[in-house]
């Protein structure tokens, strides 16, 4: 029994619902939450969160469930809640106007609005005293000086609008190398040359910055930048980020060493740092890497994944009501658990004051690297890691009794596509077949339960039910996954499909002057429409789908698709040296502009298969076209070779070489070129 209960009581998501028994009186996003603010003449709180969120639990405790405070957001204003995951088309809107007004922002994010929806003072976390103080004054301001309050709403709205924009093509561009040399050069000032990462805490792991700095080590054979991703993925995979039991990487590091971990653990994270990890692998060849997919695909598999297929998109940092409790550990704890085996234990994870967090808690980090510690206690390398894979599941079992952070279960479309790509990276890599059945499982989940009638997608299923509108990044993620799909299965359908969604992209994304994309579609209730440039800790829409467009020209042999990306990234070219961390993604894409790019088209032999002994490698530079069947409709398979299989055709600016049936010789051919 509740003594309070909300109109969120009726909602699917698991941070809405988390508020449902506020004594706040919560509606969801609507456009009906607006209307009644116009007919009551109230202004609007708009407070955006997730499930896994720690401080927005936090202010939920001190203010949210505080009856004092909930009869002054009742009387004065009409509160919506809103998860970002659902809806990060209005937290992109409300983030950017905090962040003018306040030149910072995070979650929980609560921004008030007038009736219309148009922003006027905002923040983060507040203690309940400020917060009541920010009401009764917004309250006051709004009563007495309204003129005042729409005036300065009207201009802030005009520069949310305008963040973040292009209306007009930047023309005649020439792309040129030495844009991305300075880019590296700029970007390298700031490497942490003895922990990896960047010299700031908190630390967070970007991927997409590493795949980023590893193709350009690769590609330009820069020591220095590949000795940097090295180090940082290093001490990443060794850090209290990683969770050394159970698999998975956390958020990010509250510290400068990888850690004190914000313990969060997040899907689209993780579907990255698979990908990320698996390019390493086949640049450095470290059993590590390889460890690190293994037991952060066994995580997901185990705690992540829903009965249809899919994955769920977060766990929460705290358990009762505390972060970090459910994975940390006491060092008589672990005694008594492990016994006889504490003694190295405790050495090669730092129970020491290395490990030390808080409160007679430590955080297990690998203190030293498994061969070292092995030569040091006169063990085989397979002797080291029996031990070590029999106390990770000794403690992984002791664990399993605690009680769990909480999960939430909602299924995102993007989330689970960067999943794909993730599984597909790291068969290339490691040629696990279970990693392709799981991608596999997904894209025909994204099929079945993320398209409707029309071929649009949505965004989010919870417990069944599918429910909100795709935005940009969903289409872009999924046609991204279903290429990289495509590369390693052979079914040209994905192919097919994928172009499907570019076309719905197109139509109801795309601005014809610029050709950018809105992040969302053009029947949009929001205030204003904006556009994602800047790559973070997910790369902007616009940046995938450039280098989407990039792959279909490829594929299909459509120069206008290759001439749209480059002009995307023309929008975007002056400048990007200047900050290379918030152009990673559009960096890979000017690679792919000024680099020597291949296709490589290989028919299978069915009983002789060569595909994955080239898959294995780290080719950036190639799209891959792989078919054991004489009938492909693909304009890509015009290049195929008509001699015995199997046979691999390297092709270049619509010129090929001599097919060949030996993947060594593919190899060299492309590492060469002519």
């Amino acid at each position: 029994m509740h003594k309070y209960t909300n109109a969120l009581a009726s909602e699917s998501s698991p941070y809405l619902l988390q508020h449902a028994h506020n004594p706040v009186n919560w509606v969801p996003w609507s456009q009906e939450a607006f209307d009644q603010a116009k007919k009551e003449n109230k202004l609007v709180l708009v407070s955006i969160g997730y499930s896994s969120c720690h401080w927005c639990h936090v202010m939920e405790r001190e203010c949210f469930e505080n009856e004092e405070v909930a009869q002054l957001m009742n009387a004065h204003f009409i509160n919506i809640k809103v998860d970002r995951e659902e809806h990060p088309d209005v937290d992109q809107i409300y983030m950017t106007a905090v962040q003018l007004m306040t030149q910072k922002g995070g979650w929980p994010l609560n921004c008030f609005t007038l009736p219309d929806g148009k922003p006027v003072y905002g923040g983060t976390y507040f203690p309940k005293d400020q917060w009541m103080h920010i009401l009764r004054s917004l309250e006051h301001t709004y009563r007495t000086d309204r003129e005042r309050a729409v005036e300065y709403a009207e201009k802030l709205s005009e520069g949310v609008e305008l963040s973040e924009l292009i209306t007009k093509p930047v023309l005649d561009v020439k792309f040129e190398e030495e844009r991305l040399h300075e880019m590296v050069l700029r970007w390298s000032r700031n490497f942490d040359k003895i922990e990896g990462g960047g010299t700031r805490a908190p630390k967070f792991p970007m991927p997409n910055n590493y795949e980023f700095l590893l193709r350009y080590g690769v590609q330009y054979e820069s020591d220095k930048v590949l000795s940097h991703v090295e180090l940082t993925l290093d001490k990443m995979a060794a850090g209290g980020i990683y969770d050394q039991i159970g698999g998975g990487f956390y958020r990010y590091s509250v510290d400068m060493i990888w850690k004190v971990p914000h313990f969060e653990k997040m899907l689209y994270d993780n579907a990255q740092l698979l990908s990320i990890y698996a390019h390493a692998y086949q640049v450095f060849k470290k059993d590590a890497y390889a460890r690190v997919i293994d037991e952060t695909v066994e995580w997901l598999n185990r705690e992540m994944k829903s009965k249809e297929g899919a994955f769920f998109s977060a766990i929460d940092a705290d358990s009762e009501g505390e972060e970090g409790k459910f994975y940390c550990w006491e060092e008589d704890e672990l005694k008594q658990i492990l016994g006889g085996e504490f003694s190295w234990f405790k050495e090669f994870y730092g129970i020491n004051q290395k490990g030390y967090w808080e409160d007679g808690k430590y955080i297990l980090t690998e203190t030293v690297s498994e061969t070292l510690f092995a030569k040091k206690m006169s063990w085989s390398i397979e002797e080291m890691r029996s031990r070590i894979s029999s106390v990770k599941e000794t403690l992984l079992n002791e664990r399993k009794g605690r009680i769990r952070p909480g999960l939430d279960f909602k299924c995102i479309t993007s989330w689970n596509a960067m999943l794909v790509s993730g599984l597909c990276d790291a068969y290339r890599a490691l040629q696990n077949e279970e990693f392709k059945l799981i991608a596999r499982k997904i894209v025909l989940w994204i099929q079945e339960y993320q398209l409707n009638n029309d071929g649009h997608l949505f965004r989010i299923r919870t417990n069944g039910q599918t429910s909100i509108k795709g935005v940009l990044e969903d289409y872009a993620m999924v046609i991204q996954a279903y290429l990289d799909y495509f590369e390693i299965s052979g079914e040209e359908v994905w192919v097919y499909r994928a172009e499907e969604l570019r076309k719905i992209v197109y139509s109801e994304f795309r601005d014809e002057q610029s050709k950018m994309f809105f992040f969302t579609s053009s029947d949009s209730p929001l205030v204003v429409r904006k556009m994602e440039l800047n790559d973070n800790v997910i790369p902007s829409s616009n940046s995938v789908m450039a280098r989407n467009l990039f792959r279909l020209s490829q594929l299909f042999h459509e120069n206008e698709l290759k001439e749209d990306a480059s002009q995307m990234l023309a929008n975007v070219y002056e400048g990007m040296e200047q900050y290379g961390a918030g152009y990673s993604n559009w960096g890979n894409c000017l690679m792919e502009l000024t680099r020597e790019f291949y296709q490589v088209v290989i028919m299978e032999d069915k009983q002789q298969r060569v595909s994955d002994q080239l898959l294995k490698h780290y080719l950036p530079q190639v799209v891959f076209a792989i078919s054991d069947s004489e009938e492909n409709e693909l304009p890509i398979f015009e290049y195929k070779s008509g001699q015995k299989l199997p046979q691999i055709s390297v092709c270049y600016e619509g010129t090929c070489l001599l097919p060949t049936s030996d993947p060594e010789e593919a190899l060299l051919l492309i590492r060469k070129g002519h």
